[in-house]
């Protein structure tokens, strides 16, 4: 069976997908009346019987990308709700020494503090402005912190990244994409900004009728583009890493299988030296998807509250 081939798509795919288990070493989670195991259930309490909807357009490629809609509990929703708390209570933490005036000692505050300098300084004030920056400032940081947590969280053996699945990253950008919006009717007033989005040009008047609504139907499109870019962006380089991993230890799956153990130990070393460089590599691309999102993220509010 395509499962039991370690380099099968299904089989790749389960180990960066969302589920409603944590997927563990077999010995962790042994299998029930002769199963294979490794699967530990999450309880779910809101789930229904029937899906509230699911997409049935006819062609099955389509329809498995869109997983029905169903109120249950996932393995990245709680990665995801593992990284807010974390995140809350680091800075809540940050937040009340300083408020209270205390000097905030050791690595760790240090650490943070050069994070949100970096932000502040090289991300924020150069693309919204000297002015604003600090407005969005808590929004871009929440941002940039919950991103990172949930990239690194795949570099943890057995959990996964939610930002490698396109619900994650339609939900980021979806609330970016509101942020830049409403800023823009803030300053500039909803009419204002509709109008701001159609650059100023000295045309004669039926050439300017004809060109006019053309340019802002185009401009409105380039605005959803481009955030729907900053979802397909983040997915692809965070699940393309994973699958890529996934498919150089699974080598040692395959070697076994195909050559018994002893040619599984020749492969064993040459895929665990592979894994662990990509791995170093994945380091570096969570910590840079999420600087440009957050970079991209600002550039465009800056954009919206500053048209000109």
């Amino acid at each position: 069976m395509a499962k039991d081939n370690p380099l099968s798509a299904d089989h790749l795919f389960e180990h960066v997908q969302d589920q409603d288990y944590w997927h563990v070493p077999q010995g962790l989670a042994p299998g029930e009346n002769g199963g294979h195991g490794g699967h530990i259930s999450i309880p779910q309490p809101f789930k229904q019987d029937t899906p509230v909807w699911t997409m049935s357009s006819g062609n099955p490629t389509v329809d498995n990308f869109f997983e029905p809609l169903e109120f249950r509990l996932t393995k990245f929703m709680m990665i995801e709700l593992l990284v807010a708390i974390v995140i809350a209570v680091l800075f809540i933490g940050l937040a009340m020494r300083i408020r209270y005036g205390g000097i905030p000692r050791g690595r760790l505050w240090n650490l943070l503090e050069v994070f949100v300098e970096f932000i502040r300084d090289k991300v924020a004030k150069p693309a919204i402005g000297e002015h604003d920056a600090d407005k969005f400032l808590p929004f871009l940081l929440t941002m940039f912190f919950f991103i990172l947590g949930c990239n690194l969280a795949g570099m943890i053996p057995w959990m996964g990244s939610p930002t490698g699945v396109m619900a994650t990253t339609l939900a980021l950008a979806f609330i970016t994409f509101l942020v830049t919006v409403g800023a823009g009717m803030l300053r500039l007033g909803v009419f204002g900004f509709l109008k701001a989005q159609v650059p100023h040009m000295d045309l004669p008047g039926p050439l300017k009728i004809l060109l006019v609504p053309m340019i802002f139907v185009i401009e409105i499109l380039g605005l959803l583009i481009k955030h729907a870019v900053l979802a397909v962006r983040l997915l692809a380089n965070m699940m393309a890493g994973h699958i890529v991993l996934a498919v150089i230890v699974g080598f040692i799956a395959a070697a076994a299988i195909a050559g018994g153990p002893w040619m599984a130990s020749g492969v064993a070393p040459v895929s665990t030296l592979a894994a662990v460089a990509l791995s170093l590599l994945e380091l570096f691309v969570a910590f840079l998807q999420a600087y440009v999102f957050v970079f991209l993220a600002a550039l465009f509010i800056g954009a919206a509250v500053h048209p000109h």
